[in-house]
């Protein structure tokens, strides 16, 4: 009836798992005691209570999980191609609506129609932003299993997909127990020996089943609120928002006869994505960033972050290209002492890093 219930609401995948507490709770304490996760404190503060479900709902037994899909192909022709040719690039998941809101309005709804049946049963509705491992719990509950770049793989359907919980007091049956209904799967690893993920990451931040998130170029283009260390621009490449590499080269991402599930409309490529014009970037103003993100997870993106960002993609693009008019903006932008100390700077690494280049990006 659950899983009925998350499919007539339009979630692709749903499966429920029991709620106990995590099984890597000491591998956490690790990676953040070797500060992976950068500057990222809220992991930290709040690692005790991602260990166990409970502490987000007392009582809790069962956890619901949903995923929706996202653009699993690239937009082309882009949707809004820079006319310089001096474009950066925007993840998948991020083409469309902000998935928080997307998924939290449906998962309230899944919790509602629950809670007409079971009155005295409680709720909470999680969605990336709340200290729960969210991944294992979805893993647990059949969606797939937590692959060597940390993120979940369903064997039939890839893994472009974003997901949601419902934690609740209702003692559920869950997937395993039933054997796997629907869409659901035993979280049985299938990564073996393949280390595409691995190779392909442009920072090298991924081992088997860890990501340094500190060097994660999703990390660097929206988490990260300070300098950006000169050594990651280059492999940071034409992205200012997101990365998608990892996916892209994923085997279960481009085999033949995989069952792609239908998007949620709300994921719909639309303007600014998928790529935005680096020399508009840096002509933005507060007025300008709010327009482009207002529906999007990307406005969390503060603006002299977005900056930062896109000086870093113009600098690997004038590194390939010679573009004069490119160039003299960032340069007006070093000198220009109004400029937010993070643009300014920024764009003083990159015009440092050109100079040392030879052939046309050291030009004058």
């Amino acid at each position: 009836m659950v899983i009925e219930l998350a499919e007539s609401l339009g979630f692709a995948l749903c499966g429920i798992a029991d709620a106990r507490p995590s099984d890597y709770a000491d591998q956490l304490r690790d990676w953040l005691a070797a500060g992976k996760h950068g500057q990222m404190r809220y992991l930290a503060d709040h690692a005790a209570a991602r260990a166990d479900p409970a502490s987000l709902l007392d009582h809790a037994r069962s956890i619901v999980a949903v995923a929706d899909f996202y653009p699993t192909q690239p937009a082309a022709p882009p949707i809004s191609p820079a006319p310089s040719g001096a474009a950066g690039r925007i993840a998948r998941y991020a083409w469309g609506d902000d998935y928080h809101k997307t998924i939290k309005k449906r998962l309230f709804a899944l919790a509602d129609a629950l809670r007409e049946r079971h009155p005295d049963a409680a709720f909470r509705c999680v969605v990336d932003t709340a200290p729960i491992p969210e991944r294992e719990h979805a893993a647990r509950a059949g969606l797939g299993w937590v692959g060597k770049h940390t993120l979940l793989i369903h064997p039939r359907h890839g893994s472009w997909m974003l997901i949601g919980l419902v934690l609740t007091t209702l003692e559920l049956n869950p997937s395993e127990r039933m054997g796997w209904p629907a869409r659901t799967a035993p979280p049985a690893d299938h990564c073996g020996t393949c280390t595409r993920c691995i190779d392909a990451c442009p920072t090298g931040c991924i081992t088997p089943y860890s990501v340094d998130a500190s060097r994660c170029i999703s990390y660097l283009t929206i988490e990260h609120r300070s300098l950006i260390d000169g050594s990651l621009h280059e492999p940071m490449g034409d992205w200012v928002a997101g990365c998608d590499v990892c996916q892209e080269v994923c085997p279960h991402n481009q085999r033949e006869g995989r069952e792609a599930l239908p998007m949620h409309p709300a994921y719909a490529p639309r303007p600014p994505a998928p790529t935005v014009d680096l020399g508009e970037v840096l002509g933005w103003t507060e007025d300008d960033r709010r327009a482009a993100f207002t529906r999007s997870a990307l406005k969390r993106i503060k603006l002299d972050m977005f900056k930062r960002n896109a000086l870093i993609a113009a600098g690997n693009h004038l590194s390939r290209r010679d573009d004069p008019g490119l160039r003299q903006r960032i340069e007006q932008i070093a000198a220009d002492a109004d400029e937010p100390a993070l643009v300014r700077e920024t764009a003083q690494q990159v015009l440092m890093r050109l100079l040392r280049q030879p052939g046309p990006a050291g030009r004058r």
